[in-house]
């Protein structure tokens, strides 16, 4: 990529008030600034870490987990889950602008805040106390201070954040109609089943193709929301670069849990309609995820918007 502003499929090439192309000097690109790239990046190691409780040491969440999961097909969900995120997290963190890591940060703002508010809600079912191992115990404690801490945080590194001056780069890959289309659908039924699941889980847990416990069912519920939110921002966005991030997540996502699936079939109810929904689900995700990516990676001759560090602008103290 060029390091000027070049023509964009928003438009033909922009020229100064002289008929001249602009370069850098006349358009300050927002960064990314260290504190958030440094929370992805921690964020990033700790759904790692949740992950491989999860998705490996399925079958031991007894000794392995901050709470009991007895099905391992509602386990390895969120193994996978977790896993996927590292992605988004990972290359959200290395990003040299902000419009290129925003994808990440809404989504696990709210992600957070609601896992925080369903330990809350069931702490008594938490690995806490003398009758658990010490190790046990230290899982548990390490699960309950992220949670309290990671939202705080994203809080604070959010506002400096959005005081850095600067604006987007020009929008150069857009997404096909039909992307749009599906984005938001996705939005719209991954936020009202997931809202749902979470206020309610006694009565629409019975809709889900596995049997989930009430915990289980709003640790479910703060994911499903999560990736709404991220399909809502994805609509905002609407340049398949800003969405690489989340592109190869939800790659990862499907892939993942179509090996959980594999894993344990007998948990899975195949010939329900929860079961059918769920399976377009994973294929929409996985569509999804293959679209932005192809979009997002094809060459063009937009302006440098990838990991090209810019020149750092003014920040308000």
């Amino acid at each position: 990529m060029d390091n000027g502003i070049a023509r964009s499929e928003d438009g033909p090439e922009e020229r100064g008030a002289a008929g001249s192309r602009p370069t850098e000097t006349n358009l300050t690109l927002k960064p990314l600034v260290p504190g958030m790239r440094w929370l992805l990046f921690i964020a990033a190691v700790l759904v790692f870490l949740a992950g491989f409780q999860l998705f490996v040491f399925t079958g031991q969440t007894a000794t392995h987990f901050a709470w009991t999961i007895v099905n391992p097909l509602a386990a390895a969900f969120l193994g996978g889950a977790y896993w996927a995120a590292v992605a988004i997290e990972a290359l959200a963190g290395r990003q040299a602008l902000w419009a290129n890591a925003r994808i990440a940060v809404p989504a696990v703002l709210i992600f957070t805040v609601l896992t925080l508010v369903t330990t809350l809600l069931h702490l008594g079912k938490f690995h806490l106390g003398a009758k658990f191992a010490a190790g046990t115990q230290f899982v548990t404690w390490a699960w309950i201070a992220i949670y309290a801490l990671v939202p705080l945080l994203m809080l604070i590194v959010l506002i400096r954040q959005a005081r850095v001056h600067g604006t987007d780069p020009p929008r150069s890959a857009r997404l096909p109609r039909w992307l749009y289309v599906l984005l938001g659908v996705q939005a719209a039924v991954l936020v009202g089943f997931g809202i749902a699941l979470f206020i309610a889980p006694g009565q629409t847990a019975p809709l889900w193709p596995w049997k989930l416990t009430t915990l289980v069912a709003q640790a479910t519920a703060a994911w499903l929301i999560a990736l709404g939110v991220a399909a809502g921002q994805a609509l905002i966005e609407r340049d398949a670069r800003r969405l690489l991030p989340a592109s190869v997540g939800y790659l990862l996502l499907a892939i993942l849990e179509l090996i959980a699936l594999g894993r344990y079939p007998h948990q899975f109810r195949w010939g329900s309609a929860a079961g059918v929904i769920y399976l377009m689900f994973l294929g929409t995700i996985l569509l999804a995820g293959v679209a932005g990516l192809s979009r997002g990676l094809r060459p063009s001759f937009g302006p440098a918007v990838g990991n090209q560090r810019p020149s750092l602008p003014s920040q308000t103290p």
